[in-house]
Formats: structure tokens, C-alpha cells, sequence
């Protein structure tokens, strides 16, 4: 078996940490940090090599690293997406990573650049997209299909055969029923329940409890 290639992070703040964390302790190689901000505070981070512009991912041809998207996804922002572009442009090809610890049937797809974080699920027939993120304990049951750039928030549960689109962002502890399609830049809030299929746009907010 080919030895894998050396990483370079991009991004230094609590996303890109805890992808560090899990690359590390599976025996990764992380060349560089690329962030243009102070992450001296991230002990996760010591002794990697720290710099501070796009523009020195150049210094590692496309052929001798992979990359790693540390930055952490927001609704309907591409910010991720225009980085991952960018790069993929030149060449360059993002690694797809999987916690050790993290529960992926092999008979369910994880696509290039995808991460799935500690204790995630993945059950069978399911597909998880490019570049997608399935954050920690997120559940995604039987023969979902999730879109490119989603984000799964912790503990959010996906029932099984939902559809996903492209940049849907679900937020923690909320839970899609079986069957459902949600649709481009569809925004699940935290908590929320949702029992029918939302439209591109569309947000999902949780009940709210007011006290006087």
C-alpha cells in the first residue's frame, strides 16, 4: 500500500483543531497550517508549521500534498467553496477524512474532500457529497443522498432517503423525516423538526419557548 500524501490545513480556528486532532491521531502528516491569524492558543497545532497567506500553499506542488479544508461552514456562505475552487483550479486535490471513531457502512459513498467528524453515522445506500461536512455524533440513516457543501451539524438526524441539494446547512440536534427533499441553500436552525420538503431558500426554524 501506497504510503498517503503529507496534508496541508487550511484554516486555524476550532474546525480546522478538531480535523487536525483527528488526522494526527491517525498518523497524518501535517505539513502546514495556513491561517492568517494567531493560533499559538491551540495546543493541537503546536509544531506544525505556521503560515499566513493562500498564496503559500504554492510552495507544495499539487503532486506532493494533499489539502484539508479547516474552515468551518455558515449558512449560505461560499467562503468554503470559493477556497476549495480556487485551489482545485490549480491542481490541487482536498483529502477526504473519516474519524476513526466515526460509523460509515461500506456500503454507503463518501465523495472526495467529504469529513466526517468523531461518532457520526453513516448508514447503507447513503451518499454523502463533495466537500460535504457531517460534524460529530450526526446521524445520516439508510439511502439519504446529501448534496455538495451540506453541513450536518452535531447530533442533527437525517431519516432515511432524504435528499439533500447543493449548500444545505442543517443545524445541531435537528431532525429531517424519512423521505424528504431539501432544496439549494435550504437552512435547517438548530433543533428544528422538519416534516415536509423545503424549497430552494427556504429556512426551518425551530419552535420557540419564551419566558417572562
Amino acid at each position: 500500500m501506497n504510503k498517503p500524501l503529507p496534508l496541508v490545513l487550511i484554516g486555524g480556528g476550532g474546525h480546522a483543531s478538531v480535523l487536525a486532532d483527528i488526522l494526527l491521531g491517525q498518523g497524518r502528516e501535517i505539513l502546514a497550517v495556513i491561517c492568517p491569524d494567531d493560533v499559538s492558543s491551540r495546543a493541537v497545532l503546536a509544531g506544525i508549521p505556521h503560515l499566513t497567506q493562500d498564496e503559500d500553499i504554492t510552495r507544495f506542488s499539487p503532486e506532493s500534498v494533499r489539502l484539508v479544508n479547516g474552515i468551518g461552514m455558515m449558512p449560505r456562505s461560499t467562503f468554503r467553496q470559493r477556497i476549495n475552487e480556487k485551489f482545485l483550479a490549480q491542481g490541487y486535490v482536498f483529502e477526504t477524512v473519516i474519524a476513526s471513531d466515526a460509523k460509515v457502512s461500506s456500503f454507503a459513498e463518501v465523495k472526495s474532500g467529504a469529513q466526517i467528524f468523531p461518532g457520526a453515522r453513516v448508514h447503507t445506500g447513503a451518499i454523502i457529497g463533495e466537500h460535504t461536512i457531517v460534524n460529530s455524533e450526526a446521524l445520516i440513516e439508510h439511502d439519504c443522498r446529501i448534496g455538495a457543501y451540506n453541513h450536518i451539524a452535531p447530533h442533527a438526524t437525517l431519516c432515511g432517503d432524504v435528499f439533500t441539494a447543493e449548500d444545505v446547512y442543517i443545524g445541531a440536534n435537528a431532525t429531517v423525516i424519512q423521505g424528504l427533499i431539501l432544496e439549494l441553500q435550504s437552512v435547517v436552525g438548530a433543533g428544528a423538526i422538519v416534516t415536509q420538503s423545503l424549497k430552494k431558500g427556504s429556512t426551518c426554524y425551530p419552535a420557540r419557548v419564551y419566558i417572562k
